[in-house]
């Protein structure tokens, strides 16, 4: 009675012991006996527009910036404003000494007058000499000498008056005014400086009127052309502002060898002249195919991606695949080889996956 119970306990755990060795039913999802599929989330690669872009140093300009010189020379003797001050359109700004000017003015008007007396007396004597003429008292060549004094001291009395007033203007040159509106740069003279008409006493600058002034390296020039979208970047990198270039000189600077681009600049945000930007210039803006930079890993500066695609027996798995990348585009890696469109990119889990490993697309 013990041998058969003792068999018949062997049978039951071989049968037990083949259950367990059992594979997988059917429709699992992976191969007979393997590891069940890791659930993955694919992206389909699509071309995407990408803008090709370079960054660039840019200072800003005022289109209607007004450099301020005085027109004689002398003193200063009076500074009526201040830096950062904005003034209308003939604000006196400075006044240079004009004594000397003045005691020009005084001493024509002077002369002036004298010839005006002059002048009296030359009609007084021209009228006499017309009545002893028609009494027939003098000659016709004494009348004569009569009236071309008269016109001699009208033509001195003329030339006088002409004088004083280039004299009254040129003293007006004295006070220095605004030629236009806007705001006042820096004032590098101070009270009693000598100045002369080479002196840049300051600037006015309008902010409605400002762009930027990009230079760009000779090497580069070539993709210049008017309406190249412009983008001012603040520190971050973010953009803040967006123009499109309006000029492109077609010259090099012989001093940097790079070429000079204009484009204008709204006033909001508020901007300065002669402040610098950060800008970036949009070269183009083509499809391009791009990978997600958390679904690239790097192996001896190789980099790879996992595919998901169909596996022997109609599973999916994960292919390891080599890729050659360009730069990055925001948080995409541009494509340069190694992928085409319609791939299935493996964008999760990819540090659990080996090549081959089956895998569940979520």
């Amino acid at each position: 009675m013990k041998l058969p119970r003792a068999f018949a306990s062997l049978v039951v755990y071989a049968l037990l012991a083949a259950g367990c060795r059992g594979g997988a039913p059917e429709g699992a999802g992976g191969p007979p006996g393997g590891m069940p599929p890791m659930p993955v989330e694919t992206l389909t690669l699509t071309p995407k527009a990408v803008d090709r872009t370079s960054e660039y140093v840019a200072t800003v300009k005022s289109r209607r910036s007004t450099t301020i010189q005085p027109q004689v020379d002398g003193f200063v003797t009076r500074i009526n404003v201040q830096p950062g001050q904005r003034v209308a359109r003939g604000a006196v700004l400075m006044q240079i000494d004009a004594g000397r000017q003045q005691a020009a003015v005084a001493s024509i008007e002077s002369m002036l007058a004298s010839r005006q007396a002059d002048l009296q007396f030359a009609r007084q004597q021209a009228e006499r000499a017309k009545k002893l003429l028609s009494g027939g008292a003098i000659s016709q060549e004494e009348y004569d000498r009569a009236i071309t004094n008269l016109q001699t001291v009208e033509a001195q009395v003329r030339t006088l008056d002409a004088q004083i007033r280039e004299q009254r203007v040129a003293l007006g040159y004295h006070n220095v005014t605004a030629l236009t509106p806007g705001v006042i740069g820096d004032i590098p003279v101070r009270v009693g400086d000598r100045v002369t008409p080479q002196t840049v006493l300051t600037t006015i600058d309008e902010s409605a009127g400002l762009e930027l002034y990009i230079n760009v390296p000779v090497q580069q020039a070539a993709g210049l052309r008017n309406d190249l979208p412009v983008q001012v970047l603040d520190q971050a990198g973010q953009q803040v502002a967006a123009s499109r270039v309006n000029f492109v000189s077609p010259s090099v600077d012989p001093s940097t060898q790079s070429v000079l681009a204009k484009a204008p600049l709204g006033a909001s945000p508020p901007f300065r002249p002669d402040q610098i930007l950060r800008v970036r210039v949009v070269w183009s803006s083509d499809p391009t195919l791009t990978v997600p930079l958390i679904a690239v890993s790097r192996v001896n500066a190789q980099h790879f991606v996992f595919v998901a695609e169909k596996g022997e027996g109609g599973a999916t798995v994960a292919r390891h695949r080599a890729v050659q990348l360009g730069s990055l585009a925001g948080n995409d890696y541009i494509v340069l080889g190694g992928l085409k469109p319609g791939d299935q990119l493996i964008v999760t889990s990819t540090q659990m996956l080996a090549d081959g490993a089956p895998v569940q697309v979520k």
